[in-house]
């Protein structure tokens, strides 16, 4: 099967990617390299996967681009599509709103046609937790209301869940939305606070820990969100007949679409996860304690008990776990030695 990725060289997407190929399957990854962080991480990631197997094909490009989509998608004949690009980062998107509009919508919509267009059998699409916005209650349900989000990223991701929803409905596209709570772990995302506090930690400088450390993260370890990534591969939806619509929710509906929860189902509290951090560098970090940051949120904590039951599998990394083989990733790839052995 050919599977497309976007956002291929990020990192779910490079880890989705590899387990696909692993797997036999082709994959045509797509992204646009861009500067939001390291381009030689994305650049070291694509390298990874090329490594990894032949069957990996990767285009450079732009999802807002539409003739450059519309070209991918002639030149691969492609079954299905994980659809993981996007212009991430709840604080980024308060200072530069034009990005995420070119690319969480403007780029979503442009996936979504060529699903149309081509025929595509299953069509899964990140979404985030940040949908949540201002909800108190705990833990987060997918029958929620997420009606009201505290940053702009958030109100992209909502807007994404509803133009997919109407896609699916109108043109009978089975598509599959998750809402993913804090991915943590190798090859990950330099602007995540785990990977902040550990090259701070590293080089002596300070850390700052919003709210006082007062907060709660379902923190997930990457190879568990893959795992159900690539379970649910085959797990196509199909309209519900439990659909009433007198008394509509989000977790069932009339169209060939599913919304999920993706997450560890156990919250965290923020100076826990810096005290496991500290032990797995083994070094005692510099705190700064600042107060709660404009687009932040208190908690986050995800009811996956749908997901479970549809794929069978719950995560199974521990925060400690997955911490130290973050830690271990992190101490190769910024040695002489990796970068012997692999360039």
């Amino acid at each position: 099967m050919i599977i497309l990725v976007t956002g291929a060289a990020g990192f779910i997407g490079f880890h989705l990617s590899k387990r696909l190929l692993q797997e036999g399957h082709q994959v045509v990854g797509i992204d646009d390299l861009n500067d939001y962080y390291s381009v030689d991480l994305k650049t070291d990631r694509v390298e990874e996967l090329k490594v990894t197997s032949s069957e990996f094909s990767f285009v450079k490009a732009d999802i807002s681009d539409k003739d450059k989509i519309e070209e991918v998608f002639q030149e691969h004949n492609i079954g299905r599509i994980y659809h993981l690009a996007a212009q991430a980062g709840v604080r980024y998107s308060i200072n530069n709103p034009d990005v995420y509009i070119r690319s969480n919508l403007i780029g979503f919509y442009n996936i979504i046609e060529a699903a149309r267009q081509h025929d595509i059998e299953h069509l899964i699409f990140a979404s985030s937790s940040s949908v949540y916005g201002a909800n108190k209650k705990v833990p987060y349900e997918v029958s929620d209301h997420t009606d009201h989000p505290v940053s702009l990223y958030a109100a992209t991701k909502k807007s994404n869940e509803m133009l997919a929803h109407s896609y699916s409905h109108l043109y009978d596209i089975p598509m599959t939305g998750l809402r993913f709570f804090t991915v943590y772990g190798p090859w990950g995302r330099p602007d995540m606070a785990y990977f902040k506090f550990t090259d701070l930690i590293k080089s002596g400088q300070q850390i700052e820990i919003y709210n006082e450390g007062d907060m709660y993260r379902d923190f997930t370890y990457v190879d568990d969100i893959v795992e159900a990534l690539f379970r649910l591969l085959d797990v196509i939806p199909e309209p519900s007949n439990q659909w009433d619509a007198e008394h509509p929710s989000p977790e069932v509906g009339p169209a060939p679409y599913r919304l999920y929860n993706i997450g560890n189902n156990a919250p965290i509290k923020l100076m826990d996860f810096v005290n496991i951090l500290e032990e797995a560098l083994g070094v005692e970090a510099n705190k700064v304690f600042k107060p709660m940051q404009p687009g932040d949120v208190y908690r986050t904590w995800a009811d996956c008990e749908d997901l479970y039951k549809t794929i069978g599998y719950k995560p199974t990394t521990n925060l400690r776990e997955g911490i130290n083989k973050f830690v271990s990733w992190y101490n190769k790839y910024h040695s002489s030695e990796f970068l012997k052995t692999n360039f």
